[in-house]
């Protein structure tokens, strides 16, 4: 039998029980290597596991290879979502059947299962009726045991049932097509069981009340404001953080705060799960800012927060990490004017999930070179069929995000980036450098590809830009790349939020990813 200390799968702490007495199964469709089907059977606290490459079936006459395959922990009974490529069991999963189950031969399933021969009987949504499963010899070299599963003739049996003419969940009704094309949950294997299953679209929460930001605006320079269900300590309300604007007001802290609230329920999907680095302008942005990424010590402990496991000496410890919205407040608040979140999760922080495309424009390269290196872009893209997304930097550029699924690391996107913004830039290879030193590349525009990198970031979606009148990075649509009201500072924190009242997000595409870069050699 399996050891914990041992396998790759997580043993768990222990879930909630059942009603006692009462056993559970699950029946998963799994798309590995190749498809299967992943019996499972809750004995003495774990589920034991067969793996049934055609499916079980109500046909008395039909015998299923069975291979036992290790435990897994409870709070597996439930998984319907992606494993990533590369990890144990990598591949797409569905909650194919469920229900109880009893014994109806002998009082120890155990033991049963030790001695090669286990008989269940089910109360699923499809299987329903006796079962047995026998073991049919010793464990082959890799260690696996073979056995038949098979269904007994009782009431429930179905001559030519075919598991295959069931393809879908009982639990959402999906298929693994559509669960693997949008994904809810993803399984990480190397975290504790009760925390391997990541919800990867949580509901995003409501923005502060009418009362709330009333209350933002009655606190003095300082003061505790109770927003999204925390206390968050502000101070120095009325510091000027962003020069005027030509024939507009400087933007305060207290402004900024505000901003953070609003957008945070926007934001949040960009952010959560993501290590932030957080670049900031605590005496405004006509000073000098700096890099913080190490969370303080006087954090409240709501904040949430990663602590990284491979830090070295020296090395940041614990990031913030934007898992709710008053965790955006507290951040502008420490004089965070810019926040830049990884491109990676912290559950697997070598795997990108996004390729990144940044247009640097030079110190001789005008906005409509900008634009022209943009349209290209997304010419390529819709010729290769792949998903991207534009978005302004706040300053001078544009960037493009590329949505891709758990796989590859960053040496694999940050190539293929690079064979992309290549064949790109040979088109107009007047507007472009290669070159690393901006004083090296004569006033022209760099396509960096080197952003793919762990720990190097871009500008996330809606953060501001330490800039006068707190330009925004905002998101837009393909076709505004030919709107002559574009500028990459169109937006502030004071007009990006009707921006979205009336026209929406049109970032949340990148928020699926269930993409794979197609080969450009």
């Amino acid at each position: 039998m399996r050891r914990f200390d041992r396998t790759p799968e997580p043993s768990g702490a222990s879930p909630e029980p059942a009603p006692e007495g009462v056993r559970r199964f699950v029946v998963q469709r799994h798309r590995a290597r190749r498809l299967h089907y992943d019996v499972r059977f809750e004995i003495d606290g774990v589920l034991v596991s067969w793996a049934v490459p055609r499916g079980p079936t109500l046909d008395p006459d039909v015998k299923r290879m069975a291979v036992h395959v290790e435990d897994h922990p409870l709070e597996y009974e439930d998984f319907e979502g992606v494993i990533p490529a590369g990890e144990y069991g990598g591949g797409d999963v569905i909650v194919w059947d469920r229900g109880t189950w009893e014994p109806y031969k002998g009082d120890d399933p155990a033991a049963d299962v030790a001695r090669g021969e286990l008989h269940a009987e089910l109360h699923g949504t499809r299987l329903k009726g006796r079962f047995v499963l026998v073991r049919r010899g010793a464990a082959d070299a890799g260690g696996k045991e073979q056995w038949l599963l098979l269904h007994k003739h009782d009431e429930h049996a179905v001559a030519g049932w075919d598991a295959e003419d069931h393809p879908t969940s009982v639990v959402s009704g999906r298929t693994n097509d559509e669960v693997k094309a949008d994904p809810d949950r993803l399984w990480r294997s190397d975290l504790p069981a009760a925390q391997a299953s990541v919800e990867l679209h949580p509901p995003v929460p409501p923005g502060p009340t009418d009362d709330e930001l009333a209350a933002l605006d009655d606190l003095g320079r300082a003061g505790t404001w109770d927003v999204f269900g925390r206390s968050v300590r502000l101070t120095n309300l009325d510091k000027v953080l962003f020069p005027s604007r030509d024939g507009e007001e400087p933007v305060t802290k207290r402004e900024l705060v505000r901003y953070a609230a609003r957008i945070a329920p926007v934001a949040l999907p960009y952010l959560r799960g993501r290590p932030l680095n957080m670049h900031r302008y605590p005496e405004g942005a006509a000073t000098k800012g700096f890099w913080h990424k190490q969370l303080p010590g006087h954090a409240p402990d709501w904040v949430p927060r990663w602590d990284n496991p491979e830090a070295d000496a020296g090395e940041t410890t614990t990031y913030l990490v934007v898992d709710e919205p008053a965790a955006l407040v507290w951040a502008a608040n420490f004089g965070a004017l810019e926040w830049h979140a990884w491109t990676s999760l912290a559950a697997e922080p070598r795997r990108p999930t996004y390729a990144l495309v940044d247009l640097d424009p030079g110190t001789s390269t005008p906005w409509e070179d900008v634009l022209l290196l943009a349209r290209l872009h997304r010419d390529a893209f819709a010729h290769l069929g792949v998903t991207a997304q534009p978005k302004l930097t706040g300053r001078r550029g544009i960037q493009i995000w590329v949505p891709i699924a758990v796989g590859p690391d960053f040496d694999e996107t940050r190539a293929w980036v690079e064979t992309l913004s290549r064949t790109v830039g040979a088109v107009v290879p007047e507007l472009v450098s290669w070159r690393w030193e901006v004083r090296e590349r004569g006033g022209q525009a760099r396509l960096d590809y080197t952003q793919n990198a762990i720990n190097k970031t871009l500008v996330a979606p809606y953060s501001p830009r330490a800039a006068a009148g707190a330009p925004v990075s905002a998101p837009i649509t393909w076709e505004e790349l030919d709107e002559p009201w574009l500028r990459p500072d169109a937006f502030t924190v004071r007009t990006v939020l009707d921006r979205i009242a009336e026209r929406g997000d049109p970032f949340r595409t990148v928020l699926t990813h269930d993409q794979t870069l197609p080969r450009l050699r």
